[in-house]
């Protein structure tokens, strides 16, 4: 069976910001479908324990106020969370979700936080494999141009209009409504990839030098192979571009879990007194 027509566990969450270290869950939604089975949701509102700043607000429309009032408490969630994806994947499922390296990321440094077992450690020796459609869409369509000043080329919204999926505005920033449309986006982009380039809609015969080709006849475990390389090669290219005006700057292109690194202390021992 190739990658795209398999069980797949769509995830997503909407944060306290973007900063993978230190920010929290909000919201977060696990959706068990595809593989000829019935559609399995799992969603999660949550206490983050912090203030929501009004920027993240803006987008997902959740106050400090209501988190603190409807919310579970976070390692509750998380942990929650964990065990519905670690479930999944043990039973051959592919984690699916855009730019979902930052999701998992993200829930990686929440479990810690808290003192819990990472998703790594409770698959143990069983293999974790995800698609991410930033990674895929960017490689099969890598000189695509950002539609407008204020969205990206590689934006969800985009990728929703570049493959046909009906876009809703109202629900999108939603964990669950993105988690589907991610998952909608990345069967596209399997069938693109498995279907005879004269067969192609004319928007997809249009893009320069598409490499959808490069993702046909793949089992799961080798698209997540390929998709590692290509993540840190979409990061380095990144990362050259930024370069040109900071000269400093950094693009991880670690996927689909960024490394843990031991928080270090520069705290001095306190003197002892008399």
């Amino acid at each position: 069976m190739t990658w795209h027509l398999g069980r797949l566990a769509a995830f997503d969450t909407e944060t306290t910001g973007i900063d993978v270290e230190a920010d929290r869950i909000v919201t977060a939604a696990v959706y068990g479908l595809g593989g000829g089975e019935p559609v399995e949701p799992h969603d999660w509102f949550v206490n983050p324990g912090i203030a929501i700043p009004e920027d993240a607000t803006k987008i997902h429309k959740i106050t400090t106020e209501e988190a603190q009032l409807k919310g579970e408490p976070a390692d509750d969630a998380a942990d929650h969370i964990a065990d519905v994806l670690a479930a999944y994947a043990r039973d051959g499922a592919t984690v699916v979700g855009h730019n979902v390296v930052y999701d998992l990321t993200l829930l990686d440094r929440e479990l810690r936080r808290y003192g819990l077992a990472t998703l790594q450690a409770r698959l143990g020796l069983h293999p974790l494999h995800v698609i991410d459609t930033r990674v895929l869409d960017k490689h099969a369509d890598q000189f695509r141009k950002r539609p407008s000043k204020t969205q990206g080329p590689q934006q969800l919204i985009t990728l929703a209009q570049v493959y046909e999926l009906p876009w809703d505005d109202e629900h999108a920033h939603g964990a669950s409504y993105d988690a589907l449309i991610a998952a909608r986006v990345a069967h596209r982009i399997g069938t693109l990839a498995h279907t005879a380039r004269a067969d192609w809609p004319d928007r997809i015969k249009q893009v320069k030098r598409p490499r959808y080709g490069d993702l046909n006849g793949l089992s799961v475990a080798e698209l997540h192979e390929r998709q590692i390389e290509w993540a840190a090669e979409q990061a380095a290219g990144l990362q050259k571009h930024f370069r040109k005006s900071n000269p400093d700057a950094v693009v991880d292109g670690s996927w689909p879990i960024r490394p843990w690194a031991e928080p270090t202390t520069t705290d001095e021992p306190e003197e002892a007194t008399a």
